[in-house]
């Protein structure tokens, strides 16, 4: 069992481990409770009624918060041509083709998401081993495979938050910085709450949302009630 510090005993005082909180609530519990020396970031878990094994079931997917997530996105584009231009231009931090490929495959890391066009797909497909497990390759459900590169860069500045489903139907997420006003993570909190309500598959039956937490990087989590948005 896992040792904590006094610093996390002291707030887990302030949780009511047998409440489920409103959202609005829970946002400031977890904004009082933050104890991190620097500017933490607040995560939501869903705990969905999920069989990923199912194809219909593996939830995947972005969405732009409005008011951003508070973290800068370092973005790479695979792209030649005009679409190379587009995504420079876009404001992406490194844009290439067979040369970047190339240069991941080597070790090249130094980004958060990925992005490609289409016609780029079948070199960076071979990259799969590399960028597959650290959840980077692009992929059209997500945004990140289109022609459209510099809708693309602007929508990952401006604050995109991929999504995946893991195999035990979980879904992690960062809605903001504990830094933000209560209504800018409220705001951001209900607009992904919404995508997910959206994206439940119609085969599922019974309760979709079996338990709702949030949290700050270091802080315990708090319980949240879903319908109550």
């Amino acid at each position: 069992m896992a040792k904590h510090g006094k610093k996390y005993l002291e707030a887990v005082k302030k949780v009511d481990a047998d409440k489920v909180y409103d959202p609005k609530a829970a946002l400031e519990l977890v904004k009082e409770t933050n104890y991190a020396n620097f500017d933490a970031t607040v995560e939501v878990a869903y705990r969905l009624n999920l069989d990923p094994k199912q194809a219909d079931q593996q939830l995947r997917g972005a969405i732009v918060l409005p008011n951003g997530t508070g973290k800068s996105q370092k973005v790479i584009v695979f792209a030649e041509g005009d679409a190379a231009k587009q995504a420079e231009e876009a404001g992406a931090d490194r844009v290439g083709g067979r040369d970047l490929v190339e240069d991941v495959a080597d070790g090249f890391m130094d980004f958060d998401v990925a992005v490609s066009t289409p016609q780029m797909m079948a070199q960076v497909g071979r990259l799969g081993r590399v960028l597959g497990p650290k959840g980077l390759m692009p992929n059209p459900k997500t945004g990140t495979v289109t022609m459209d590169v510099t809708k693309a860069v602007n929508d990952i500045k401006a604050g995109q938050v991929a999504y995946r489903v893991d195999k035990a139907g979980i879904i992690h997420a960062i809605i903001g910085k504990v830094s933000f006003d209560s209504d800018k993570l409220l705001e951001n909190f209900r607009v992904f709450n919404d995508t997910m309500i959206k994206a439940r598959p119609s085969t599922v039956k019974g309760v979709y949302v079996k338990s709702l937490t949030v949290t700050s990087t270091f802080g315990p989590g708090v319980r949240v009630d879903a319908n109550q948005f």
